[in-house]
């Protein structure tokens, strides 16, 4: 006796538009990277467009990663066609991407400072500044405080303040409601001062 496949009921389902949901799985995703996207060509492959950018599409045709077995294979070949070291198996060499315009401008941006996005939260920041407005820099009083939960050394809330410190959003802010710093004041000044106050409680 034969055993009838159990076929599923196909359902129209209506909340779906069939013809954006294929080009959705169709599509590879956009190219976020503006340099790329300014020099891309949508009438050429995409191996083509890296290869004029001087990009490697395939980054372990570039970079080879030595395979260990590979290695044994070609030095059991030569022991058996008893090879001298010098006339060793020519292995393929991958010559250099040239580079282009656009791998210039990807290699000055990823050399360029970036501006720090740390932040510290909240709560943090208030007993933060709750220690220093109570006892200043006397980091050994703030590990004997009431408030300090968590039994943190005098060095570790030392670390902390010097991460606050460095935070030049969050200090500034902490500064200026203090009357220590006008608010148009450069960052650069505010960095300065806070490596100076880091360095005092250093000594």
């Amino acid at each position: 006796m034969k055993i009838k496949k159990q076929h599923r009921k196909k359902k129209y389902l209506h909340k779906l538009n069939r013809k954006r949901m294929h080009i959705k799985q169709k599509s590879t995703g956009e190219v976020n990277c503006k340099p790329i996207k300014d020099a891309w060509d949508f009438k050429k492959s995409s191996l083509r467009n890296m290869k004029e950018m001087g990009l490697a599409n395939d980054p372990n045709k570039v970079i080879k990663i030595p395979n260990f077995k590979q290695e044994k294979v070609r030095q059991a070949k030569k022991i058996v066609n008893q090879e001298d070291s010098d006339s060793d198996i020519e292995e393929e060499e991958v010559l250099p991407v040239p580079k282009k315009e656009v791998v210039e401008i990807l290699e000055k941006e990823a050399r360029a400072r970036r501006a720090r996005k740390f932040m510290l939260p909240k709560p943090q920041v208030e007993f933060i500044t709750y220690l220093l407005d109570k006892y200043g820099h006397d980091y050994k009083a703030m590990a004997k405080d009431k408030k300090n939960y968590y039994q943190e050394t005098w060095k570790q809330l030392r670390a902390k303040v010097k991460t606050f410190m460095g935070i030049p959003k969050q200090y500034s802010e902490y500064l200026a409601s203090k009357g220590l710093l006008d608010k148009e004041e450069d960052e650069e000044e505010l960095k300065k001062l806070a490596k100076a106050l880091i360095m005092d409680d250093d000594d």
